[in-house]
């Protein structure tokens, strides 16, 4: 199974395509955790945002996607999405993993993350909120974040979105290509 993952699209319809194009086209299911269309006003104006024409993208979009709610994710820009913005949390079985995706505003602590993990027995936990890159094992959980391809807040301002493949997670510079 081809899980695309991604978060904090923050209304950047072309950089939702490219990573669409590029990597999710031929995925069986998109999980994206949150901060989907609306910019927010203490982030920095993109050249692409028309949260309109990527509301139209994902409600066209031919691969299943499963959205956990963000905090900027507003009962407004539910309405233009045909398919549901979860509650803050989603529980996806998929590939014979427990998967739990959420924006990660409520539960922003790795003790908060780490104690909801276990009780829900997660095998994979996948967070976005702080526009960041984490891949990390800790217990019997591998938690992700997978970044922002839209507004990063990287170091070294990498645009990025994840592929679970094969058993496999890896963090992809969305630009380059490369595996981070």
């Amino acid at each position: 199974m081809k899980i695309g993952i991604i978060s904090d699209t923050h209304g950047a319809e072309q950089r939702w395509e490219k990573a669409y194009e590029k990597y999710f086209r031929q995925a069986d299911l998109i999980l994206h955790a949150g901060d989907v269309l609306y910019h927010g006003p203490r982030n920095r104006m993109m050249p692409d945002y028309n949260p309109a024409g990527l509301a139209e993208k994902i409600n066209n979009c031919p691969v299943p996607v499963i959205i956990a709610r963000g905090n900027c994710d507003s009962e407004v820009d539910a309405t233009v999405l045909e398919l549901p913005v979860q509650a803050p949390y989603a529980y996806v079985w998929a590939d014979g993993r427990r998967i739990i995706v959420t924006h990660g505003h409520l539960a922003e602590s790795d003790t908060a993350k780490d104690v909801m993990a276990q009780h829900l027995k997660a095998d994979i936990f996948i967070s976005g909120h702080i526009h960041t890159t984490v891949l990390q094992r800790r217990g019997n959980t591998v938690f992700l974040n997978p970044g922002s391809p839209s507004l990063s807040k990287r170091a070294d301002g990498r645009s990025t979105i994840a592929m679970l493949e094969d058993g496999q997670l890896r963090v992809i510079d969305l630009d380059t290509d490369e595996i981070l």
